[in-house]
């Protein structure tokens, strides 16, 4: 059976939003931009495979970002994009099983279901299509002063995926003019005598370019924010464990209680579960019940990242704050939020674990406990 294909340019460097790590990678709404139009990708029943055209040296980034997903076929890109665009091509084979192949930049992350659509049926009757939307600007045209008006009717902003016949736009690039640099496919696809056609783009398909970008309005683009607090104590006791945020420390006490007692993880369940509206810890998973005695946590928090999911959330961000006096959690810090993130499946860009003492006042300054508060912010594009 003929295939389709997709694939996503993420090469590029992104000196443009400034610092060191590329734009693509950059943490956004809970997860690497790259993962959320390879995500959109993933999920469309209508496409079978995935290349990511990633930058020498950026294998690391590239598996990371895209940690609790199933690893697509990675292939290394050009110094320009239409040299990785090239190589992801290149690395369909002859394209024997391939009919169609839609070319995105992983810099719009706001692909959705809908897009993908259009662009496969436009391709029924073309040989290329782009999304695209109408220009409602005035325009014109000058340097320091407005020389003149321009008319923008029949004028369009063009978006990426752009979709094709797998036969055409690889003619195309092997016949381009290698001394001419195109950034847009369709121009390459149309200078064959193909017609592309415009499908209808979307507005959340806009490009990332600078830094301010990722502070775009959130009801600019449709999103719903929920946050929820947790907060939880546990005692210390002799022989027992001491596990917190998943991870255990060697101390001289450890936390008592019916699971494995991770203070931390329970008030973080507790938060997320709270900003869903989903009751509390207990309520899914009582003391009362001895299926839970000595369960570790790790279990309760994937579970509730879940529950959030099946309701269309994601979690965006989580902080954590450890209350005692003893043992050091610093030194445990970049370990714990690892640890979290993992369970999460997020960014461990966007989990942050804090500690704090009571200036030895209360049953924490006293060291006969340890208190965790947790804060858990979700969102729901659309």
């Amino acid at each position: 059976m003929k295939q389709n294909a997709a694939i996503i340019v993420a090469a590029g460097n992104g000196t443009r939003i400034g610092g060191d790590i590329p734009k693509q990678y950059l943490p956004l709404r809970g997860k690497a931009m790259l993962a959320h139009s390879y995500k959109a990708f993933l999920e469309h029943p209508d496409i079978h495979r995935i290349i990511l055209v990633i930058g020498e040296g950026q294998d690391e980034m590239a598996v990371k970002s895209l940690a609790g997903m199933p690893a697509p076929q990675f292939v290394i890109g050009g110094a320009t994009r239409q040299e990785s665009v090239a190589a992801g091509l290149k690395a369909l084979n002859s394209g024997a099983d391939v009919a169609n192949v839609l070319i995105h930049d992983a810099a719009r992350p706001g692909l959705n279901a809908g897009v993908i659509d259009r662009l496969l049926a436009a391709l029924q009757s073309h040989a290329g299509a782009v999304p695209a939307l109408p220009v409602v600007d005035s325009l014109a045209r000058g340097s320091a002063t407005m020389a003149e008006t321009v008319d923008r009717h029949d004028l369009w902003r063009i978006q990426t995926p752009q979709a094709f016949h797998y036969g055409a736009i690889a003619k195309a690039h092997a016949e381009w003019d290698s001394a001419r640099e195109a950034t847009d496919d369709a121009r390459m696809v149309a200078a064959l005598g193909h017609q592309v056609a415009l499908v209808k783009g979307d507005e959340a398909l806009a490009k990332y370019t600078f830094a301010e970008d990722f502070d775009s309005d959130d009801a600019a683009i449709g999103r719903t924010m929920r946050v929820g607090s947790g907060y939880d104590v546990h005692r210390l006791a002799d022989g027992e464990e001491l596990w917190l945020c998943g991870v255990k420390i060697d101390h001289s006490h450890g936390l008592a209680g019916h699971s494995d007692a991770d203070v931390a993880i329970h008030a973080l369940v507790d938060a997320i579960l709270g900003a869903a509206a989903l009751g509390d810890i207990g309520d899914h998973f009582p003391p009362s019940d001895p299926q839970w005695r000595g369960a570790s946590s790790d279990r309760f928090l994937a579970h509730a990242g879940s529950l959030v999911a099946e309701l269309g959330y994601a979690v965006s961000n989580v902080d954590v704050t450890i209350i005692c006096e003893a043992p050091k959690i610093g030194p445990h810090k970049l370990v714990m939020r690892e640890k979290l993130a993992e369970i999460l499946k997020i960014s461990v860009d966007c989990v942050s674990v804090k500690a704090t003492t009571t200036e030895k006042l209360g049953f924490t300054g006293r060291s006969e406990g340890i208190a965790a508060q947790a804060v858990a912010t979700l969102i729901k594009e659309g």
